[in-house]
């Protein structure tokens, strides 16, 4: 029972950092990590823009994305964030790209590419504890 309830409190401080720090990093800093972590194509696709030369635009800050490819782009990131916490950068980059049945087989880069973040957060607890 002690061991359930540290695990629970361990996942709950990990997804509370997780989402402090999609608040507290700048979107310029979210932007170049992503792009160096999956691509800068990947990235575009992710915040919903056609042209991948925006994403590297964020990144300099020459300007900022869109609201709705800011909401993406800081929910890729606690996502990402929360599983590496788990695990490491590799299988939480993996875990990203990867076929997902609990998203009908979307990877969590689709699912939040099509504003599916609840899913994906759901997703996230459910391979922390082990479901998959």
């Amino acid at each position: 029972m002690q061991t359930q309830q540290t695990e629970r409190a361990r996942t709950a401080e990990a997804e509370a950092r997780a989402h402090q720090a999609s608040m507290d990093v700048p979107i310029s800093e979210i932007a170049q990590f992503l792009q160096d972590t999956f691509s800068q194509r990947t990235v575009a696709f992710l915040a919903g823009i056609k042209d991948p030369k925006q994403v590297g635009r964020w990144c300099k800050e020459q300007n900022a994305p869109r609201y709705d490819s800011e909401v993406r782009l800081r929910t890729a990131f606690q996502v990402f964030r929360y599983v590496e916490e788990r695990e490491n950068r590799h299988i939480a980059r993996a875990w990203m790209m990867g076929m997902n049945p609990q998203l009908e087989d979307d990877a969590p880069l689709q699912a939040i590419a099509g504003d599916r973040f609840k899913d994906v957060m759901a997703a996230a607890r459910s391979y922390r504890q082990g479901d998959l």
